[in-house]
């Protein structure tokens, strides 16, 4: 299991793409004249773009694709007020309510994402951008053929509308990334002007260019900031159609759509229905596949992978298995520590978490063996920090000294390997010293905080699936004298303890992006340990993690951004703020046969909710595959 589900998406990634690795900037075509104030057709965060002006397509779709058919899955991402589990409002970029999955299908954006680059982006509602020689004005030009739903004409006024509107009563990870955002004025119908602070996030206008355009004539009689379930005017490819709350909502094509030719959309939204089922428990939701309730499903329990799909859709063909490469990075999953909470305040009692939880034994006899233990919130990318510190890293951490642990100028952290018997004794040992050391002591066979309140600590989780993997980490605290319990809840009551911060530990998994910037704010930051709704849930709030984030941000170059990276991983990872899990780096799928999908798929992201499967983009029913697979049975 990779989790239950893929992973917590924070909108541009939302976080403007999954990615690896630092690429040469000579790999693409420069993306601004050197001239100031050049019009460009794209913006990236080092000014690098792979596709000329005049490109016909991205390289990665299939232009053949044809049009029809439903592609139907359960949510495997989330972002903003979404859920895995539910729906009960159709407005997903709010605080109130549980945002159906997929809404972003329903809005056009100024700019979209390139798959097969790092953080590219390209006209889509925008036609092209000015960019000031100080970086702090963006100056788009609307398309004059953009429309919304009901034909109405878009213009930079809803635009500017929109970006003013989602600063100010978005989401708060919204208002928290578009804090670099100064203001957004439409001076005519063509023109959107949008000014950034000095010292701006290098990707906040990326951010920007990515965010969902609302009509303003629709809103003017409307709360944008109210949960409902009124259908959104709405501007993109899909439209809300047919939808039960809590059970399933689906999205169609709009067949006229304004921005079916643009060279970011051929070969894309090949789907007529776009599906989202919606399950409070995942082995209902795994019958509910084999009983053909939808069609696709990407596996994130290896117990069910390697056990259960050998049902006679599998035997007679009509279901197919297929594992496709993820070579994404894989981020951080992991039990984040509620360092809020006093009784997590030693970093000793956090060390001594991580020493009791036995990685080995729960992959060998959980998982199949089927994973790898992460160590770092950049894993499996060259962010991440690996031996010795460079020269170049060593010359950034020295700004620290004293200020950080001496373990930081050495070897990064890595999580103790078992010796996969479920309980190390040595292992036990160590963590046992710890916490004495750290002022916990054994009192009549309980484990007592300094204050002589007994430690306990509650897992909070609204996943079911997570049951076995707690058990044996229970008992080894168990063992080192904790009272620790397993809480499981709804959805709601989850979402609504985890925004208020209101648990111990939780499981939460995330990526960051091949360029990170101003988006780490909202995990890493100092602000964001106390801005409700964050997904800083270990309430981070550490000043040097704070400095490298914002050197991070500054960093001008490649070079310097993984420096920055690296260092950052080498101090978070000696802070202990959660207990690493595990990742996996390939896509295991079964899908009812009659879908396919390109050749090559891009490596990156493809849009602000899907990975570079594409799934819902990329991907396309064949009519005859699925009449043989009908006749085959």
């Amino acid at each position: 299991m990779n989790s239950p589900y893929r992973k917590l998406s924070l909108s541009r990634r939302h976080i403007l793409g999954l990615g690896v690795g630092a690429l040469s900037a000579t790999q693409f075509r420069p993306a601004m004249a050197a001239d100031a104030d050049a019009e460009v057709h794209g913006i990236s965060a080092f000014g690098d773009l792979k596709y000329p002006a005049d490109f016909p397509h991205f390289d990665y779709v299939n232009l053949a694709a044809p049009k029809g058919g439903m592609f139907s899955t359960i949510p495997s991402e989330r972002t903003y007020n979404q859920s895995f589990q539910t729906f009960n409002s159709l407005n997903a970029f709010i605080l109130k309510g549980e945002g159906a999955q997929g809404m972003d299908l329903t809005f056009a954006t100024l700019m979209a994402r390139a798959g097969d680059e790092p953080d590219a982006l390209y006209g889509l509602a925008a036609r092209s951008v000015r960019i000031s020689a100080d970086k702090l004005t963006y100056r788009f030009t609307m398309r004059p053929e953009a429309r919304f739903h009901d034909g109405a004409k878009m213009t930079a006024h809803d635009a500017a509308f929109s970006l003013t509107t989602l600063k100010t009563k978005g989401h708060p990870l919204i208002l928290q990334q578009m804090r670099d955002m100064v203001k957004a004025e439409a001076p005519d119908e063509a023109t959107l002007i949008v000014t950034f602070a000095e010292k701006r996030g290098r990707d906040v206008p990326l951010y920007v260019a990515s965010l969902p355009i609302f009509s303003q004539s629709y809103y003017a009689t409307r709360p944008f900031d109210e949960s409902t379930l009124d259908t959104p005017l709405g501007s993109g490819p899909y439209k809300v159609g047919k939808f039960e709350v809590n059970r399933y909502i689906e999205f169609e094509r709009i067949k006229d759509w304004w921005g079916a030719d643009l060279p970011v959309s051929r070969g894309s939204f090949n789907f007529d229905i776009v599906r989202y089922e919606f399950y409070r428990d995942r082995d209902v939701a795994f019958e509910g596949f084999t009983a053909k309730n939808y069609l696709f499903r990407e596996e994130f329990l290896s117990r069910l992978w390697a056990t259960r799909y050998d049902f006679p859709a599998i035997k007679d063909g009509r279901v197919k298995q297929e594992i496709l490469p993820d070579d994404t990075p894989s981020g951080a999953q992991g039990w984040f520590i509620n360092l809020r909470r006093d009784k997590f305040g030693d970093v000793r009692v956090r060390d001594a978490l991580t020493l009791a939880f036995d990685f080995e034994w729960t992959n060998k006899t959980i998982m199949y063996g089927t994973y790898a233990r992460t160590q770092s919130p950049f894993q499996n990318s060259d962010m991440m920090a690996n031996g010795p510190p460079s020269p170049e890293e060593l010359k950034l951490l020295e700004t620290f000294r004293g200020q950080v642990p001496d373990e930081v100028f050495g070897l990064p952290f890595v999580p103790p390997v078992s010796d996969g018997s479920g309980q190390d004794r040595t292992l036990l040992r160590k963590a046992s010293q710890l916490l004495a050391d750290a002022g916990l002591a054994i009192k009549d066979g309980r484990r007592v905080l300094p204050n002589g309140e007994a430690f306990k600590i509650e897992f909070l989780t609204d996943d079911t699936t997570f049951q076995p993997h707690h058990a044996p980490y229970i008992k080894n605290l168990g063992t080192l004298g904790i009272e620790a319990s397993l809480r499981i809840v709804d959805a709601v009551q989850y979402r609504a303890r985890v925004e208020d911060f209101d648990f111990d530990m939780t499981v939460e998994r995330f990526s960051m992006s091949a360029t990170p910037g101003d988006a780490m704010r909202p995990f890493f930051s100092s602000q964001a340990a106390a801005t409700k709704g964050s997904y800083n849930l270990a309430g981070i709030a550490n000043p040097v993690l704070d400095a490298l984030i914002e050197r991070i941000i500054a960093a001008d170059n490649r070079a310097d951004l993984t420096t920055a990276c690296r260092v950052f991983d080498r101090v978070f990872r000696a802070g202990r703020y959660w207990v690493p899990q595990w990742y996996r780096t390939t896509h295991p799928l079964a899908y009812w046969i009659g879908f396919d999908h390109p050749k090559n798929l891009p490596r990156y992201q493809i849009d602000n909710y899907s990975s570079s499967l594409g799934e819902r983009t990329l991907w396309w029913w064949d009519t005859a595959k699925a009449a043989n697979s009908r006749q085959a049975k």
